[in-house]
């Protein structure tokens, strides 16, 4: 049998008809519905004619906490990142860096000590914990009371860095490359937010394909929060990426986007990670990572119109204010 996605078609216009749904208990609404399958050619639908049990996971309420857009700092403890490697490789540096993202209205700082810009190396566990347990604890020290995500792929990191204060997981590989990593999290009660991405980051940029990457994205989230529902994590301590810019070329990078709130079908938050990513430099004529603010904002807003809940970005202060200004003028207040 030929399996059926279905797509709101995503609006935050201050007027809405009768009959609009609300989207997952946030800011947006939808009429209406872009009907997906393999093969064929997408068709559109009231609102009012899904099937039951779709439009149940497309407008039941996220967690509370998610109601609202929410922005995300990046605080790569790494001399490697694509984009701001070595900014905030010493400790102190990092701590400074996420509180000050924090100040400028980052509600979450996700902590890493690995590189996964392509062609970067995987690093050993220990000294992945060195670099980030260090800041973890530091953030916490100096009375930040946010959520700390630690970006991983690894178990031991993960444990590290719950000890020393993060509460949630963050993994680009979507807990496929560390069989443990999941069992961490489970125990710990902590959420997880799961990302489509390959294993090795160093090859992940070697000539990717999809049948559909839109639908095969899809399909790899589907089937990974069933995986971790069985290992022990409740559905509602799960956020999903679809990891724009991991093993995509541009092209499929902008078929996600053009339809990300497909990934609200999946009845969970949804989180964004474009931020400085290489396809906004060619589009934006910015080859210079640190250049692409502006790109990188547009391609937030066009995300929180779609209803994602969450974008992951370097340039905290900048996306806050268009986010304010963005809200306001569609609210009209």
């Amino acid at each position: 049998m030929t399996k059926t996605y279905f797509r709101p078609i995503v609006s935050c216009d201050i007027t809405r008809p009768e009959g609009a749904l609300t989207l997952a208990g946030g800011w947006g609404w939808f009429a209406d519905v872009e009907v997906l399958q393999r093969g064929q050619a997408p068709f559109v639908i009231p609102a009012k004619d899904l099937p039951g049990s779709a439009a149940d996971v497309l407008v039941a309420p996220r967690p509370q906490n998610f109601q609202l857009p929410r922005i995300m700092g990046i605080v790569n403890a790494t001399p490697d990142s694509f984009s701001d490697g070595g900014l905030h490789a010493a400790a102190e540096d990092a701590v400074a860096g996420g509180l000050a993202m924090a100040q400028a209205g980052a509600t979450i700082l996700d902590i890493g000590g690995e590189s996964t810009r392509p062609g970067a190396l995987t690093v050993a566990h220990d000294e992945e914990i060195a670099r980030i347990v260090p800041v973890i604890a530091g953030v916490r020290a100096a009375g930040f009371g946010g959520v700390i995500s630690v970006d991983t792929r690894k178990a031991s990191v993960a444990a590290a860095a719950i000890d020393a204060g993060a509460d949630l997981v963050n993994d680009v590989s979507g807990f496929t490359y560390d069989p443990d990593l999941a069992g961490v999290a489970a125990q710990a009660g902590v959420p997880v937010c799961v990302m489509h991405g390959p294993d090795d980051p160093a090859t992940m940029q070697n000539d990717p394909r999809y049948d559909d990457v839109l639908l095969d994205v899809y399909d790899f989230l589907e089937k990974r929060i069933t995986a971790l529902e069985s290992q022990g994590i409740a559905r509602d301590h799960m956020i999903v990426d679809p990891g724009i810019g991991f093993g995509k070329t541009q092209d499929h990078n902008l078929a996600l986007l053009a339809r990300l709130s497909l990934f609200h079908s999946l009845g969970v938050p949804v989180l964004l990670g474009a931020s400085r990513k290489r396809f906004i430099g060619t589009i934006g004529n910015a080859p210079q990572a640190r250049d692409r603010a502006s790109g990188s904002i547009a391609v937030a807003l066009a995300a929180f119109a779609q209803g994602v809940q969450i974008a992951r970005v370097h340039d905290v202060s900048e996306t806050a204010q268009a986010l304010a200004l963005w809200r306001a003028c569609t609210g009209g207040e």
